[in-house]
C-alpha cells in the first residue's frame, strides 16, 4: 500500500509541475479558469447514457471510424449524475470547484426536459461551477442553445464543446462523421448568436491528412470565430473501426515529434485569448492500441513545451 500512495503521490506531482510548465506557453483551461475563479477547478468527466445518431441508425451505425465504447469505460451510464460527481471528485482531489464534462458520445442527444433533469442533477452541487457539453456539430438545435444560455445567466460556466476533427468534408466522409463542415460552421454562428462559448475538437493525423491539413482546419476554425479548442493525436483504440482497418493492413500513426510538432506550430497560430482545453489526449492499455506514446499525457505535453519555448508560444504566430 506504501508503495502505490509513493506512486501516486509522485505522478501527482508531476502533473503539477506538467501543467505549470504548459501554463507559460499557452492559454490552458486550468490556467483560464484559475484567473476567473482565484482557485483550482477541475473537470469531472460524466457518462449519461447517451446515445448517437451516427450509432442507433438515424445516420449510420459503428459510429466514427476512431470511436469505441470503451473510450467510455471509466463511468457507469446507470450510475446517477450525482453520485458519478462524487466518485470523480474523490478521484481527482486537489481541486476547490468542478465542471461537470458531459463527455460520452453526443450529450445534447435528448429532449430538452430530460437534458435540463441531467444538467440540473450537476449543477445542483456547490463545488460545480458549470457544465462542459460534448456533441456533434448537427446535434444542436436552437432550443438546446437558449437553454445553455440560461445556465450562462444563472452564472455559470458553460462550454458546448463540438467535435468537428477535420474542415474537409472528404476526410469526414472517410472517418464516417456523418455530417460535414457545413454544420459546424452552422452550430457556431448559432451558438455566437446565443452567446454560448464554443470548444472546437480537432484531430492531427486522420487517415489521409498531412500536417498541411490540420493547418487548413486550424484556420478554418479560427475565420469563424471560436473561445476554446481542444487537439487529439489520431489514436487506434480497441473496439473502434480503425482498429479493425491498422489490423488488417495497417494505419499510418504519427511519431510523437510529428504530432508535437504539429500541434506546437496550430498552437502558435492562435490568438493568446483562445482557451486549449487540452492538447493532447490519452488511453490506457488494453484499450489503447497506438500510438504507445498516448498511454499517458506526459510525453506529448513535454514535447510540445519543448517546441514552444524554442519556436515560440501560443499567439507568437498569428496569420
Amino acid at each position: 500500500m506504501g508503495r502505490s500512495r509513493t506512486t501516486e503521490t509522485l505522478a501527482a506531482q508531476a502533473s503539477r509541475e506538467q501543467a505549470v510548465q504548459l501554463d507559460r506557453y499557452v492559454t490552458t483551461l486550468g490556467k483560464h479558469l484559475r484567473q476567473r475563479y482565484g482557485v483550482r477547478v477541475r473537470k469531472l468527466s460524466l457518462h449519461a447514457g447517451f446515445s448517437c445518431p451516427n450509432r442507433d441508425g438515424t445516420l449510420g451505425r459503428g459510429g466514427c471510424s476512431f470511436c469505441s465504447v470503451r473510450s467510455f469505460s471509466h463511468a457507469d451510464p446507470h450510475q446517477a449524475i450525482s453520485a458519478q460527481l462524487s466518485q470523480r471528485k474523490a478521484e481527482i482531489k486537489r481541486a476547490a470547484r468542478y465542471l461537470a464534462y458531459f463527455q460520452a458520445y453526443t450529450s445534447t442527444y435528448a429532449e430538452i426536459e430530460d437534458l435540463r433533469r441531467l444538467y440540473d442533477e450537476a449543477t445542483t452541487q456547490a463545488d460545480i461551477i458549470g457544465l462542459c457539453i460534448g456533441t456533434r456539430p448537427d446535434c444542436v438545435p436552437d432550443g438546446v442553445l437558449e437553454m445553455l444560455a440560461e445556465y450562462r445567466q444563472r452564472g455559470l460556466e458553460v462550454w458546448l464543446e463540438l467535435g468537428l476533427q477535420s474542415a474537409d468534408d472528404a476526410t469526414l466522409a472517410r472517418i464516417n462523421r456523418g455530417h460535414g463542415f457545413a454544420a459546424y460552421a452552422d452550430a457556431v454562428e448559432r451558438a455566437r448568436r446565443h452567446h454560448v462559448p464554443v470548444c472546437a475538437h480537432l484531430i492531427v493525423g486522420l487517415p489521409g491528412e498531412a500536417a498541411a491539413a490540420s493547418l487548413a482546419t486550424h484556420r478554418r476554425v479560427l475565420e469563424l470565430g471560436v473561445e476554446g479548442i481542444k487537439l487529439h493525436p489520431l489514436m487506434i483504440v480497441k473496439g473502434s473501426p480503425l482498429a479493425a482497418d491498422h489490423a488488417r493492413h495497417g494505419v499510418t500513426i504519427l511519431t510523437l515529434d510529428e504530432y508535437a510538432a504539429t500541434a506546437a506550430e496550430l498552437i502558435r497560430r492562435t490568438p493568446a485569448d483562445v482557451v486549449f482545453h487540452r492538447i493532447s489526449a490519452t488511453s490506457r492499455t488494453p484499450t489503447l492500441i497506438a500510438p504507445h506514446w498516448c498511454y499517458t499525457s506526459w510525453p506529448a505535453n513535454n514535447a510540445i513545451c519543448r517546441d514552444l519555448e524554442q519556436n515560440g508560444a501560443q499567439g507568437s504566430r498569428v496569420i
